[in-house]
């Protein structure tokens, strides 16, 4: 009885010495280094480990050369996170922890996994995916190179160097002539410079405004604008196409509503300036109907039919309207640029100013 008793205690003695080396043997060592995008350790992160099949968690801290290191992982395939400030940088799924296994080596680099992604979307993409993606990056490059382009050209622009604008802008268009922010600025600045000769070679002027319409029409045929057609009128009026400048403050007007009134200002300070002088009313009539508060169209509307005033004995005989438009006039810019001479108007028609400012003769 004894013989066996201590046979049995000898027998459990030996399974408790056995037991630490039966636990060891069935957790696994996981470890590994996590590193950013620029190849730096991504220090004080958490590397998470989610066991697949049972869901249990284990969470490790990377160091501040970015390793991390842990006993007493669980045998299991797992997901591993690398986590930073609450955000997941990355993962991998499916990853096997085995027992015995001293190379449960799980490394985070993210400037690889980054490329390597590319690559994988590069080779997954279909002739035609490819193609796109180079048209694209060939796109953005060309709109780097117009891009400074412009800034030059704008730059030259503003110091006065007109030659030199214009040259870097005609590079711009031979790049690439299927835009039309392009004409509209190489037609800005050869209006420009067109403004500068008028005083000084007036023949230089004329050819520099015919240019700038010929590149306001290249712009037109690519994208229809109200901005460009008002300049267009502009440049074509300056080079005494008058009709033809008639047609593009209209279409200004007709593709660009809101901005309808400065038009048709433009239209009839165009048609005041060639002595026409019925046009030009109607023109500032419509301008007043899309602006009923732009005051300056009623001045000019006043000149105009002041303009058809007839005598009768020693009386002046205007229009009808005249009076009205010129005393709107005062109603709206009662010290404005035109004041004085818009009440000499209506003193020279022995015509009273009325607005709401009081009634009074108009001094001859």
């Amino acid at each position: 009885m004894k013989q066996r008793l201590s046979i049995l205690l000898v027998t459990l003695v030996i399974a408790a010495l056995c037991a630490p080396s039966a636990w060891s043997q069935a957790t696994a060592t996981v470890k590994g280094v996590a590193k950013d995008m620029q190849g730096q350790p991504v220090a004080g992160a958490t590397v998470n480990y989610v066991n697949q099949d049972t869901g249990q968690k284990y969470d490790i801290k990377t160091n501040k050369k970015g390793e991390f290191f842990s006993l007493g992982i669980a045998p299991g395939k797992y997901k591993i996170s690398l986590i930073s400030n609450g955000q997941v940088l990355f993962f991998f799924n499916g990853v096997q922890v085995s027992l015995g296994n001293e190379e449960n080596v799980t490394n985070f680099d993210l400037q690889k996994e980054s490329a390597d992604a590319k690559a994988r979307g590069q080779a997954q993409m279909t002739p035609e995916q490819k193609a796109a993606q180079e048209k694209a990056q060939k796109e953005n490059l060309t709109i780097k190179a117009l891009n400074e382009k412009l800034a030059a050209a704008t730059q030259a622009q503003q110091a006065g160097n007109f030659d030199q604008a214009i040259a870097v802008m005609k590079e711009a268009t031979a790049m690439d002539p299927n835009r039309d922010v392009l004409w509209a600025k190489l037609g800005n600045v050869y209006s420009d410079a067109a403004k500068k000769s008028e005083t000084t070679d007036r023949p230089a002027a004329a050819q520099l405004y015919a240019q700038s319409a010929e590149s306001y029409q290249k712009a037109l045929a690519l994208k229809p604008s109200g901005a460009v057609y008002n300049n267009l009128g502009q440049a074509l009026a300056k080079s005494g196409k008058t009709d033809d400048a008639i047609k593009a403050y209209n279409q200004a007007a007709q593709v660009d509503p809101p901005n309808a009134a400065m038009y048709y200002f433009n239209l009839g300070a165009t048609l005041t300036n060639t002595g026409k002088i019925d046009d030009a009313v109607q023109a500032f009539d419509k301008t007043i109907a899309a602006d009923p508060n732009r005051a300056e169209a009623y001045y000019w509307k006043g000149v105009n039919l002041l303009g058809k005033a007839t005598l009768k004995g020693d009386k002046m005989v205007a229009p009808e309207g005249t009076s009205e438009a010129f005393n709107k006039y005062l109603e709206l810019q009662p010290t404005g640029p035109y004041a004085e001479p818009a009440k000499q108007m209506l003193a020279s028609m022995g015509a009273s100013v009325e607005t709401s400012y009081g009634k009074k003769k108009a001094k001859k």
